[in-house]
């Protein structure tokens, strides 16, 4: 029985990174560029945000104030959602 809960605990401490990765942020700022082609969003703090294949761009222009919800996959910041500040 030890040999199995200590086997779980091995695998659980292994494993616990991945669940880091999969975790979601918001970032709240003004855009400093949009870019269509790229399917790219950036602020103005620097930090670049890729959109999904099927994104409205409409409305979303430098100097917006944005709320983006994102994930990290592979190192890019990748948009789940985006608001826009009112």
């Amino acid at each position: 029985m030890r040999i199995a809960i200590s086997a779980l605990l091995v695998i659980s401490a292994m494993l616990a990174p991945f669940t880091a990765w999969a975790q979601s942020a918001d970032a709240t700022g003004v855009i400093a560029d949009v870019s269509t082609a790229e399917q790219t969003i950036k602020l103005k703090d620097g930090e670049t945000y890729r959109t999904p294949a099927e994104f409205n761009f409409e409305g979303l222009e430098k100097d917006v104030e944005v709320v983006i919800f994102y994930t990290v996959v592979d190192g890019k910041r990748m948009i789940n959602d985006l608001e826009l500040v009112q």
